[in-house]
This record gives structure tokens, sequence and C-alpha cells, in this order.
């Protein structure tokens, strides 16, 4: 128990509760059992006394020696007070002068015609059930009979019953004993062994995972954990390979800035046209890595809520149109077919024409970056309260298992081929965010080999 706290506590709560059971449930049949002997013999008692106050009411002069004998095969002693308080008559074991079991009230009780029933408890500790009953002649009340009889061996009943309750009540108890501990441990080992993942876990051990399987609350803890620790294995992958991604990004274009400016700094050109060359690389490069910086620092802010939307009346249709124009030289360099359609009576939106214009780049050139061939085809479709933005490639698509995690950060879905397509891995989650604050929503579907659709609503009011 010294690795299994839980288990104690569990095991010493449920052994608590089965003990106040047990102990309750023994007391209540002891008293079931008491009441029930106590009863039996106080009925019996009066039933012979009964038997004895008809003898003694007979004249038969045989009836005092049937009371001696019948007092001797019961057992009992009898008691016969006169109304001046002297015994008449006296048979039975019990010491014919004790006489502080009657009480002078009881004696008035009986002599008046009522029945008294009573247990008394001699001088030497003996306990005994007396019933006292009228002797009548005619209607006149003669004097009392008492009966009295030794509660000895109901005692010694009782008492064997008290034993069997007692050990039973052990062997009860032993046996929940071992069962508790089994149901604790049992109960408690899952816990254990989540405690000992978590601790895992958090010492940076990622691949760590539960192999329990249950339909409960313990089983989705379970499932909870192991998600969990996908999650934070995945975001650092994520993050190590986007810090290799950067590192290669950034590499790349100073090498080619350091090379060339040399070049031209030592004027090792030949022409004119040649200089302009190098300083046209020059300035992509120094381009590349400002889009690279701005999708940081846009990330960052979006990271700290820090992204301020100005809003007014946006032209959709203008921004699509725009942003295709823009790309039309790339995808014809790549052989690739661009169509643009509109569906629907053309309306102004409420967003922000900035934002809305960086999520119709970000997806066409997604688009243009992963289809090698074939064709993208672009809608804008209005509708009564809304616009859809529609991009569809047949490009290389997007396996279905990674499409849960296409809007992380820093996730790249082809990791093997991101250095030939190029990106950061921020833009998708930069488009998701931005949409998210433009109170759109955006649903991308994908087939590995065979294209990527995405889908853009934004709503022509936004929503509070």
């Amino acid at each position: 128990m010294k690795n299994n706290i839980i288990g104690f506590k569990l095991g010493l709560v449920i052994m608590s509760v089965f003990l106040i059971v047990l102990l309750f449930l023994g007391v209540a049949i002891d008293r079931m059992f008491s009441s029930f002997y106590y009863k039996e013999m106080q009925t019996e008692t009066e039933e012979l006394a009964s038997h004895f106050t008809v003898m003694a009411e007979s004249q038969d002069t045989t009836s005092e020696q049937m009371m001696r004998t019948f007092a001797e095969f019961s057992n009992v002693s009898i008691f016969n007070i006169s109304r001046d308080r002297s015994v008449t008559f006296h048979s039975g074991v019990h010491n014919s002068a004790d006489r502080s079991f009657i009480h002078w009230a009881d004696l008035d009780r009986i002599l008046s015609g009522a029945r008294v029933s009573l247990l008394y408890k001699d001088p030497a500790g003996h306990r005994y059930f007396v019933t006292g009953q009228p002797i009548k002649a005619g209607s006149r009340v003669n004097s009392a009979l008492y009966v009295m009889s030794s509660t000895q061996s109901m005692e010694q009943s009782l008492a064997s019953v008290r034993n069997i309750l007692l050990l039973s009540g052990i062997a009860a108890f032993v046996l929940a004993l071992g069962i508790t501990w089994i149901i604790a441990r049992v109960l408690s080992r899952p816990l254990v062994q989540m405690q000992k993942a978590t601790r895992g876990i958090a010492a940076g051990e990622l691949e760590t995972r539960l192999t329990i399987r249950s339909n409960d609350e313990i089983g989705y803890l379970a499932a909870a954990i192991n998600d969990l620790a996908v999650d934070l294995q995945r975001y650092r992958d994520t993050r190590q390979e986007f810090l290799a991604n950067i590192s290669h990004e950034l590499r790349t274009p100073i090498t080619y800035l350091q090379g060339y400016t040399k070049v031209v700094k030592d004027g090792l050109y030949e022409t004119e046209e040649e200089k302009q060359l190098y300083l046209d690389i020059i300035g992509q490069e120094a381009h590349r890595i400002q889009h690279l910086v701005d999708d940081l620092f846009e990330l960052a802010k979006m990271e700290e809520g820090k992204i301020p939307l100005n809003l007014e009346e946006v032209d959709l249709k203008l921004i699509v149109d725009q942003a295709t124009r823009k790309l039309e030289l790339t995808a014809r360099e790549k052989g690739l077919k661009l169509a643009v359609a509109h569906n629907g009576q053309a309306s102004l939106l409420l967003g922000d024409s900035k934002r809305m214009e960086q999520i119709v780049m970000n997806l066409l050139e997604n688009a243009v970056r992963y289809t090698d061939e074939g064709e993208i085809n672009v809608q804008l479709n209005y509708l009564s309260d809304a616009a859809v933005f529609i991009v569809e490639d047949t490009g290389i698509g997007i396996p279905e298992a990674e499409l849960p995690y296409i809007f992380d950060r820093f996730y790249r879905v082809e990791k093997s081929r991101s250095r030939q397509y190029g990106g950061t891995g921020l833009g998708l989650s930069i488009v998701h965010k931005l949409v998210g604050l433009l109170d759109g929503s955006i649903r991308i579907t994908s087939e590995a080999g065979a294209g990527t659709r995405c889908e853009v609503k934004f709503n022509k009011q936004l929503h509070p």
C-alpha cells in the first residue's frame, strides 16, 4: 500500500462502512433474539401461572400436592400470598424467606383482580421471571399466586446465539477485509497507472501511453491522458520541425544575399544585365525573408489577441479577382489552368478588406503551390446572408488522417516535401484564426493524390 495510498484510503472507507453496518446489524439481531426469548419465556410463565391458579382455586384436597409435583417438574417456584401478607403455600427451590420480589403495590393490584409480570434479580444475582395472578373463591380474591421461573436456561441460549453471532461477525469481517483489499487494488490500479503516466509525461516521456480500456469515467480519463500525450508529442515534434524549417528558410536567402551582395560589391559581373539579375535575386530573397517574418509576426499578434479589425463594407468579388490576377502568372508558369466563376447577386460584406484579402491570397497560394498539374477552380457564390469563397485544386491533396491537424501551428502535411513546396506551415493556421475573427467558417475536404477543396463562408453582417 506504500505506493497505493488511494487504494488504502478506499479500503479504509469500505471497511469502516462495513464495520458500522456489521455492528448495527449485530445489535439489531441480538435485540431481536433477546426480545423473542424474553417474550416466549414470559408467555410460558404466565401460562404456567394460569394452570397453578386453576389448581389453587379448586377445592380438591390433592391440588396442593399436584402443584408441588407440577412446580418441581416445571422447575419453578410458587408463592401463595394471602390478604394478610402471609405465605400460605410455597413450593420450589427458591428460598421461601426471600420475598423481596413482592411489591406491596403489585400485591394490591393482584388482590384487586389484576395480573402482574416483572423481571426480578435476587441478591445472589440470579434473574427470574415473576408472574402474579389472583386466586378467587367465587367473585372474591382470596390470595395472590406468584410463579417464579429462572431465566438461566434462556440466558444460556442467548449466550450461545451471541457467540454464534460474534464468530459469524468475525468471519464476515475477515472475509470482507480480503474482498475489500482485492476491490481496492482493482479499483485503484488504473489511478496508480495514470499517476505514473502523467508523471512520465510531465518529465518529457511523451511516448507514454495507458492501456486502460473501460467504458466508464476511468476509461475516459485514460483516453484523455493518451490524447494529451499525443497532442504534446505532436506539438513538440512540430515545433522542432518548425525550428528546423525556419532555420533552413532563413539560411537559404541569407546565403543568397551574402553571396550576390559580395558579387555586386566586388564588381564580379560582366554586364549591366548580369548585375541587374543579381540585384533582382537579392530583392526576391529579401522579400522572401520579409514574408516569413510577417507570418511570424501576424501569428504572434493573433496568439496575443492583438489583431485589430478595420470594419468596413468590402467588395469580396473585387478582392478575389485581384488575388486571382496576381497568381495567374505563377499558375501559368506551372502549366496550371486557373478559372474564376461568380454566382449570385454580388453585394458588399461587412468585414476587414485587408484580412479578407490575406485569407483569399493564402488559400490561392496554397492551391498553386501544391498543384503540379491540372487546374484550380475558384468560385464566389453569393447567398442571401453570406458569401462563400471556394478554391478547388487537383494538387497532391491531404491524407484523411492529417486533416484534423492542418490548422495547427507549424503543421506541415508533406513533411518530406516541405522544402520542395516551400511555406512555413503557418498559412492555414493564420487563415483559420482570421476567419474566426471575421465571424466566418472554413471547411477543408481533401483526398491524397486527388486534390483539395477549401470553402470559406463570410457572413454579410458580423454577429456580436
